[in-house]
């Protein structure tokens, strides 16, 4: 396997729960995501509204199987996936859980609650947080304005810390969040477009609503190792190993249309509340 992050950069991630590569996306590779995620119909008519407390909405397109489809070769890359191996140490090939479109609005994309990813995926009975990882991808500028992501440095090494229901989210104990705020860092993920943020299952992370005046769109992969087992997960795309595919497929290769069927369906409210997938950055 290409080696992709050095050495020390690994120990950063196992040390911080996250790391940052810039320029993971070229420009041209970004105003083709972005351009589908316009124009392609069924991404539109498959966006959920979902409300934080105070109302405002964020918009977010959900699907399990990585397609031949600018957004499937991106997920199935060799950048992407050589790296996410890296990360999880040999822990057997790479599975796809997920992904979906986050599209935070100007001035009412909502704001989403401090939490885990497996404070939730907890419930689909993964056996292994240290498995499981996700990787977002800028599509557009993301800083403290437009509602960034948010994280607390080292907070993966907490464990699981209990999550319950706020809303149409789930949230962590904020006393564990107000405990970890005072002993560890609280960082501002600001992106540009095209960078990637790699970041532990167990990683504290948060955002604020979007006040300002323009977009904060992002790409979110979510990934297990096959050995990972998941005894209440319905879905069968985490233990589908990655057919991956060269970095150049997302702007050379013949690409298929996104489906209907494609996508999660958030009229399975009470399925989805089951599952916590209501909590989505």
């Amino acid at each position: 396997m290409k080696t992709l992050f050095t050495p020390e950069q690994v120990a950063q991630y196992n040390t911080d729960g996250y790391i940052v590569v810039e320029n993971f996306c070229y420009p041209q590779e970004i105003d083709r995501l972005m351009t589908i995620a316009y124009e392609d119909k069924n991404i539109r008519s498959n966006a959920w509204d979902l409300d934080d407390q105070s109302g405002k909405k964020t918009k977010l397109s959900l699907w399990y199987t990585p397609g031949n489809n600018p957004y499937g070769y991106l997920t199935r890359s060799e950048r992407m996936v050589n790296r996410v191996a890296q990360l999880m140490e040999g822990n057997g090939r790479i599975c796809h859980y997920h992904s979906k479109l986050m599209q935070k609005e100007p001035r009412v994309g909502g704001a989403w609650e401090w939490h885990q990813d497996y404070g939730y995926w907890y419930k689909n009975q993964f056996m292994y947080p240290d498995q499981l990882m996700s990787v977002m991808v800028a599509l557009t500028t993301a800083n403290k304005g437009n509602g960034c992501l948010q994280v607390i440095k080292g907070s993966h090494k907490l464990g699981r810390v209990n999550h319950g229901f706020a809303g149409e989210q789930v949230g962590a104990d904020m006393v564990m969040v107000n405990n970890a705020l005072k002993t560890m860092e609280l960082v501002y993920c600001e992106l540009h477009p095209g960078d990637a943020l790699f970041f532990h299952s167990n990683l504290l992370h948060r955002s604020e609503a979007n006040l300002s005046d323009n977009s904060r769109w992002s790409v979110i992969s979510c990934y297990s190792a096959e050995s990972n087992l998941a005894y209440n997960e319905p879905s069968s795309a985490w233990k589908i190993p990655v057919e991956i595919v060269p970095d150049n497929a997302l702007m050379e290769w013949e690409t298929e249309s996104f489906s209907e069927k494609d996508f999660l369906k958030k009229e399975n409210d009470e399925a989805l509340k089951e599952s916590g997938w209501e909590t989505k950055l």
